[in-house]
């Protein structure tokens, strides 16, 4: 089946969410995402929608790309966060050059293997390149992969990613390791 990938549109809250709660029930969910079920379940609609809406914006600093099908139902989804010099990041400390970070990474388990985490990976750096800062592009593309998460791992490596050799502690678990990545 053919998918369409594109940016969300602020519309569309309720797919964000769906999409979003399938994937914290994926069995690997535990080491892919910094959230719980549980956590994400009682959030308000107007989390959503606000979420959904910061997502959705062409001018902005985040943007979430799904993959629709032809019966328009979501097959998956990744996000992309411009991080400028000097800001805070969601893992570990902020860059010093404009750089794009790739989270939120989820395709639903029947479309695993098809290219389709590829197409999504591609338009989402695409973005980031043309996007920021000011239409300057970013130097730099990374994301975060837990030390446990072998598959995600390789399929980051077949992508061009390659560890930086920076580590964070994951939070929650200072026990255990979230890995950077940036793409060669």
């Amino acid at each position: 089946m053919e998918h369409l990938i594109r940016p969300v549109r602020s519309d569309e809250w309720r797919q964000v969410r769906a999409l979003r709660l399938l994937a914290l029930r994926d069995p690997a969910a535990p080491i892919a995402f910094l959230e719980t079920y549980e956590n994400a379940v009682a959030k308000p609609d107007a989390y959503w929608k606000d979420r959904t809406a910061g997502a959705a914006g062409p001018g902005g600093t985040v943007r979430q790309f799904i993959a629709e099908g032809a019966d328009g139902g979501w097959a998956g989804s990744v996000t992309v966060l411009v991080e400028e010099p000097g800001a805070g990041s969601v893992l570990g400390p902020g860059g010093t050059v404009p750089q794009a970070h790739l989270v939120g990474v989820y395709v639903r388990s029947e479309h695993r293997g098809t290219g389709l985490t590829e197409a999504l990976f591609e338009a989402a750096v695409e973005w980031a390149r043309a996007r920021a800062p000011e239409g300057a592009g970013v130097e730099r593309v990374r994301l975060f992969v837990h030390e446990a998460n072998g598959r995600a791992e390789a399929f980051y490596r077949r992508f061009g990613f390659v560890r930086s050799g920076e580590a964070v502690p994951v939070p929650g678990d200072p026990s255990a390791l979230e890995y950077e990545m940036v793409l060669a």
